[in-house]
């Protein structure tokens, strides 16, 4: 038996060529037409932290986010109340501002060292009633 042999000629490429395109359909796609095309940045909101540190107890007050900070064995822990010690009683007792925006673990081991537990204001003087966290001041100290 004689093997037959198929011939492809030019006109037939040609023809499958056009008409291949045609039968394999269109999708659209939501993403960009070309992929490194830049995107719009994403829109973000930046919170610039301040804090205050009361040396008697060992917790850190900050004023954007109104939590209090203070380490516990060895974790750090954000709460919204102060513990064991009323605000009332915290906010009497010394404190200084902090000129740091970060975290108050990246500071913590200078700002004991500087402002021990028994650390109290060079004039002695205690806050006014309005000379404490969640009002602005001007007159704390910095220091870091």
């Amino acid at each position: 038996m004689p093997e037959k042999i198929a011939v492809v000629t030019t006109s037939s490429f040609v023809a499958v060529a056009v008409l291949l395109p045609l039968l394999t359909g269109c999708v659209e796609h939501d993403e960009p037409r070309y992929r490194n095309e830049p995107r719009p940045p994403a829109a973000q909101i930046v919170v610039v932290d301040d804090y205050d540190y009361y040396p008697s107890y060992g917790i850190y007050y900050s004023r954007n986010r109104h939590e209090y900070i203070y380490l516990d064995g060895n974790r750090w822990v954000r709460t919204s109340a102060p513990r064991g010690v009323t605000t009332k009683v915290l906010f009497a007792s010394p404190q200084v501002r902090m000129d740091f925006h970060d975290s108050p673990e990246y500071h913590h081991p200078n700002v004991v060292h500087s402002y021990p537990k028994n650390w109290g204001r060079p004039d002695n003087s205690h806050h006014d009633k309005d000379d404490h966290p969640g009002n602005e001041r001007g007159n704390g100290d910095k220091r870091s």
